[in-house]
């Protein structure tokens, strides 16, 4: 029998882009719709205040704490002291509460972004105190980051059943295409189709398309993390990945193949690359609790951006 079937499961953020996703596999491992609460901001919740925190814990069996202010470089560049504020204070008060009125098991997302800058790669869990993060998403990555102390410290004061998973950078359908706020992968490919319909020379991509980044498809993160929530109980930080490395230059040329833009690709030098490589070491995640991703790469983004043109598309028009 499933570990979440007959449990209340409060899912913060579940209304976002990973979070829908992880409802629906919460259901697809057995648990029914009614027993999957999922705080909203349109309903007046404000998870970094200490009040709606404790509201919505009560009755709670376990917590997956997905609520993030979370965007691009260019949201990082311009909003740091946001990113930071409010980022720990939402879990740090998620956790408090769940701690104070019992809840049996916390999942705490973090980010790939609390790596240092320079991390040898493949990133093992193990090097996640060797250095200070990437500049232009250090506030946000440390905030997150401190969800893996909370999480650590509480489970050896109180015998509180936390743990902290590290997702890398997520795509796929569902996911933000806001210019301002929005990651590599839908920014590109918001780009690239723009360029196609109005028949534009050239794209400009950020920095200088030598950068990697590791990507996973936001339904296997999803998987990853229930799977987590279901078998994992220790105090160790997991990596999510999916084992695959791309740089931005290959990258760019995949979305624009996909998308069918036939112009050239320009790469603004003068703009930040971010953090040099990103790739994880996944072995702990297949380990403890049997996670490994199962999506091509190519179709994964395939996915996304029929999903982008059927979805976003007819509402832009």
């Amino acid at each position: 029998m499933s570990y979440t079937r007959g449990k209340e499961i409060l899912v913060t953020g579940g209304g976002g882009f990973l979070g829908s996703h992880v409802v629906d596999s919460l259901k697809k491992h057995g648990t029914t719709e009614e027993n999957i609460h999922v705080p909203r901001t349109s309903q007046g919740v404000d998870l970094r205040k200490l009040e709606d925190c404790k509201r919505v814990v009560e009755g709670m069996d376990c917590i997956i704490h997905l609520a993030a202010n979370v965007g691009g470089i260019g949201k990082n560049q311009r909003l740091p002291g946001t990113l930071f504020y409010d980022n720990l204070l939402m879990g740090v008060h998620m956790m408090e509460e769940a701690r104070v009125v019992g809840v049996d098991k916390f999942v705490a997302v973090g980010t790939v972004c609390a790596y240092p800058k320079h991390t040898q790669v493949p990133f093992r869990e193990d090097e996640l105190w060797g250095g200070y993060p990437e500049e232009t998403n250090a506030p946000y990555g440390l905030a997150k980051k401190m969800l893996l102390v909370q999480a650590q410290a509480y489970r050896k004061q109180y015998g509180f059943n936390a743990i902290y998973l590290l997702p890398v950078n997520l795509y796929g359908p569902g996911d933000s295409f806001d210019p301002e706020d929005s990651h590599v992968i839908p920014a590109l490919i918001r780009k690239f189709h723009e360029a196609r319909v109005g028949n534009l020379p050239r794209v400009e991509v950020w920095g200088t398309g030598k950068a990697t980044r590791e990507f996973l498809y936001v339904k296997d993160a999803a998987d990853g993390i229930v799977l987590a929530l279901e078998r994992y109980d220790k105090p160790d930080p997991v990596n999510l990945g999916s084992s695959f490395e791309v740089s931005i230059r290959e990258l760019a040329e995949l979305i624009s193949k996909i998308v069918g833009y036939k112009g050239n690709i320009a790469f603004d030098r003068t703009k930040p690359d971010g953090q040099p490589r990103r790739k994880l070491d996944t072995s702990r995640a297949e380990k403890e609790f049997g996670f490994k991703s199962t999506t091509p790469f190519e179709d994964g983004l395939a996915a996304t951006i029929e999903w982008y043109e059927r979805e976003l598309l007819p509402k832009a028009g």
